[in-house]
């Protein structure tokens, strides 16, 4: 059997090559809370010195409203743009600590959602804390002046950004704020053109073979397949792992029906419909007999995983 070669790089013609442009965020820094720091572990003098245990685990983080200076930075950076189905006053600035890929927790993460969703998205980023599920960075869309190539490359872990579909005119779910993109290079985009696959960010090609249980091999930390049912247990039903092509390892999205109505519905009433779409889903999965594919398209209103 012979293989697809493999070329690193999206194919030409969807964005017309991917220039990095990072942009210093200078917006203030919100000072996280001290909790977040590792604690340090006690030793004595009666035994022998050993390596210390990973930092606690505890659930850190908050949810807050945009400012009116964030939301001018991400109108400058393009982050914003005057197109995007919702605004500043809908959407939420979500602060998290993680573990990072060198075993240490990290209390830098942010992430920009819709209101709505705000507070799960922090218990998403809280359970993958406490499974020890690494995030290499998590920074506003705002350093890498709207550049979605830009964040990949560097790993970055992202939500909010008013842009399109890749080689679309649809807009993204990114610009609703129910996207989520998680370890891009560990899980990467996937085009398909006759027998060549193309990955985005080009590091990806390294993570084609999605197995991580191989003889002979180190398991790969990162891969969004562990972490599923965290995403979809929290409202974000949809994996762009399930799509024939492309296929979008490292995404995680609601419904785009279900986006459309929350953007249109009033603060109260939308946050009343996302949670009794959760629960939906829960309800389902608590079924001894129900699988999550089931269950994801009987939260669908078309039947379609993918709508």
């Amino acid at each position: 059997m012979v293989l697809p070669p493999v070329r690193p790089g999206r194919l030409s013609g969807i964005f017309g090559g991917a220039v990095l442009v990072l942009v210093a965020w200078h917006s203030a820094t919100i000072a996280l809370d001290a909790r977040f720091a590792p604690k340090a572990t006690p030793r004595t003098e009666s035994r022998p010195a050993i390596e210390a245990p990973p930092s606690p685990i505890t659930r850190t983080g908050a949810v807050g409203p945009i400012s009116a200076a964030l939301c001018d930075d991400m109108k400058r950076h393009k982050v914003l743009t005057p197109d995007a189905p919702v605004g500043c006053a809908r959407l939420s600035l979500v602060r998290f600590s993680y573990v990072g890929f060198d075993g240490q927790i990290h209390s830098d993460g942010e992430i920009v959602v819709m209101d709505v969703a705000a507070e799960h998205v922090l218990r998403i980023f809280a359970k993958l804390q406490e499974m020890r599920f690494p995030i290499a960075r998590a920074k506003l869309l705002n350093y890498y002046d709207g550049n979605d190539d830009a964040s990949m490359a560097e790993d970055n872990t992202s939500a909010f950004n008013a842009r399109k579909i890749v080689g679309g005119s649809s807009l993204s779910l990114h610009a609703y704020g129910l996207a989520i993109d998680l370890n891009p290079i560990q899980n990467p985009y996937v085009k398909r053109s006759g027998p060549t696959l193309t990955f985005d960010p080009p590091a990806g090609a390294e993570y084609a073979n999605r197995f991580n249980d191989r003889p002979w091999k180190t398991a790969r930390p990162g891969l969004a397949e562990a972490v599923i049912d965290v995403f979809a247990d929290q409202g974000f039903l949809i994996w762009g792992g399930y799509w024939g092509d492309p296929i979008d390892y490292q995404h995680f999205q609601v419904t785009r029906s279900l986006a459309e109505q929350l953007a249109r519905l009033p603060q109260a009433q939308a946050q009343a419909e996302f949670e009794r779409f959760v629960e939906r889903y829960r309800n389902c999965r608590s079924s001894a007999t129900s699988s999550r594919p089931a269950c994801i398209m009987a939260s669908s209103r078309t039947g379609r995983p993918d709508e």
